[in-house]
């Protein structure tokens, strides 16, 4: 039985019914058992959600804003390619960001105007973020290890982006859906999305009959017997 028929209702029926740890429990029993990126990475606020397809951005460290006696033009480029990363961004994708140091910010205010203009889903950075006050007043959903103002300019570069990455030794490849709350930030690779989807919202809609059963008096060992939930 079909229960969503495209990305949109399948996010839609995330926000309403799911939440991070239930999908992370069924991939657990798919097989797929290290798949949260790690607990330092946060929502800035505490109700941010975010669920999309994945758009990695691959950053790396420098140590000059624009550099003139270089082997590689892209050195001369401030930011790199971040600004063509950036504009990249499609409705409901996810700018995921890894590959640097955590010595400076990858992701700000004026990034989420435009990421908003362009319907994306939030940002999760590999590192911190800044211009937390405008982004909390966007109510973009942003993923980071908190906020921290000093500048990517002369510190860093997009190198490529809409490649695959590593994020915490978990590979990230275009189009594996990212979802965050809370309680994490978890990949979910496309060959196993829909799974993942369909056993999380069958374990929602049984959550509700064993909370029910718990409520009138039943005990936990008989409620795991009954449902195989808990």
């Amino acid at each position: 039985m079909e229960i969503w028929k495209d990305d949109s209702e399948l996010f839609s029926i995330a926000k309403k019914e799911l939440f991070v740890a239930l999908v992370g429990d069924v991939l657990d029993k798919l097989g797929f058992q290290h798949q949260f990126l790690s607990p330092q990475v946060k929502p800035l606020r505490d109700d941010f959600i975010t669920i999309g397809r994945a758009m990695p951005a691959l950053e790396a460290d420098v140590f000059e804003e624009v550099v003139e006696n270089t082997n590689n033009p892209m050195m001369r480029k401030p930011f790199g390619i971040m600004f063509e990363a950036l504009d990249s961004l499609k409705e409901n994708e996810v700018y995921i960001c890894s590959g640097a140091s955590p010595r400076y910010a990858l992701w700000g205010g004026l990034m989420s105007t435009r990421a908003i203009k362009l319907g994306a889903a939030g940002a999760v950075l590999n590192g911190y973020s800044r211009d937390t006050n405008e982004i909390l007043n966007l109510n973009f959903p942003t993923f980071s290890f908190g906020g921290y103002a000093q500048d990517q300019g002369p510190r860093g570069k997009v190198i490529d982006y809409n490649v695959s990455i590593e994020f915490d030794n978990i590979r990230v490849n275009p189009g594996d859906i990212i979802y965050g709350d809370r309680d994490g930030v978890l990949v979910i690779p496309q060959e196993v999305e829909n799974d993942a989807f369909a056993g999380a919202i069958e374990k929602a809609r049984g959550e509700k009959l064993v909370q029910k059963a718990l409520q009138e008096g039943m005990s936990t060992v008989d409620a795991f017997d009954k449902f195989g939930i808990m």
